[in-house]
């Protein structure tokens, strides 16, 4: 961020962004001024109309996730193009885009990005729902669609079904002809969980969840468990596949998963368990073309709505880092710069 940008006819402005120095909690992120930053070749300067938060975020916080330090926070963002590097080809100043990486740096007014990470956004998405929906709605797609191969007359289970990433599961499985069974935390969530469209929803604060699936199944099991909560829900997981199910294990919520027998899946079932990262299924330029393109069909088509919680000043990322730990949001959570 050490480099000056000279945008012709304006005065010097000043960028502000997030920096955590050390690991810990909420009160780790700090704020710093700099000069606009200069697009190198390759490179665009974006302005940001909005930035998405993710519970990834807290684990590059806390350090569950470990990352080099100083550093900045976020991975997602939307807005339009102010400045162009030398060589950039495609993208014009005053283009709109969103995107999800790669690296750390989103939670700020502007950012210098590569042009090759930039996503262009269809007029009929505004930034707010592409800050909130781009890096969630890639991890549904990657999971549901090329991880799970889930398919039309399947029924699975997904965890914290009223979530940011959950309320998107919810509705593209729905639209591909899935039966979705739903856990929550309370009878809002699950309120909100069945109006998204799932067909059962478990109150596992008061219910045991994989009695419940089998109850649902008949006996059955789900073939496929999606499970970003992690610790506390492993072994439910676990028991609420079928035999030779696949738990696709994608967050840790409640903590990472840890001291595995991999001798337990063979006797619940010959079961498979898989961690993916979803720049793996947005690595190469086929796959992330692929990829989005189906985002924004599903996005743009309606079957999938992204529903914004609540909305914080940039500079307020922290109370919003309180209010997503704790587990009191539902849907996504936008910052607004």
């Amino acid at each position: 961020m050490g480099r000056q940008c000279i945008l012709k006819g304006q005065q010097k402005m000043k960028c502000t962004r997030a920096v955590i120095e050390r690991h810990g909690g909420p009160e780790m992120i700090g704020w710093v001024e700099d000069d606009l930053p200069a697009p190198g070749p390759g490179q665009v300067l974006v302005e940001h109309g909005a930035v998405g938060l993710n519970f990834i975020d807290t684990y590059h916080r806390t350090g569950l996730y470990p990352i080099e330090l100083p550093n900045g926070l976020g991975l997602e963002a939307a807005g339009r193009i102010i400045a162009l590097g030398d060589g950039v080809t495609g993208f014009a100043v005053g283009d709109r885009v969103a995107y999800m990486g790669p690296g750390l740096g989103a939670y700020a007014t502007h950012r210098v990005m590569p042009a090759d990470a930039l996503y262009r956004l269809p007029d009929d998405i505004p930034d707010d729902i592409a800050a909130a929906a781009i890096l969630k709605a890639a991890t549904v797609e990657a999971l549901v669609e090329r991880c799970a191969h889930v398919k039309p007359g399947d029924t699975v289970l997904v965890h914290a079904a009223a979530g940011g990433v959950g309320l998107l599961m919810v509705q593209w499985l729905k639209a591909i002809g899935v039966q979705v069974i739903g856990t929550v935390s309370s009878q809002a969530k699950a309120d909100i969980a069945f109006a998204a469209g799932c067909d059962h929803v478990i109150r596992y604060d008061r219910d045991e969840i994989a009695p419940g699936v089998r109850e649902l199944t008949d006996g059955a099991g789900v073939p496929v468990v999606f499970d970003g909560v992690g610790k506390d829900t492993f072994i439910a997981s676990l028991d609420s596949l079928s035999p030779r199910g696949l738990l696709v294990s994608f967050g840790n919520a409640s903590g990472p998963v840890d001291g595995v027998n991999l001798g337990i899946l063979a006797q619940k079932g010959s079961l498979f368990v898989t961690r993916p990262t979803l720049f793996h299924y947005y690595a190469s330029p086929e796959d992330r073309a692929l990829g989005i393109a189906r985002v924004w069909s599903m996005l743009g088509s309606g079957k999938v709505e992204v529903t914004i919680g609540k909305t914080y000043p940039l500079t307020e990322a922290a109370q919003a880092h309180r209010v997503l730990e704790a587990r009191k949001t539902t849907g996504s959570t936008v910052l607004i710069p």
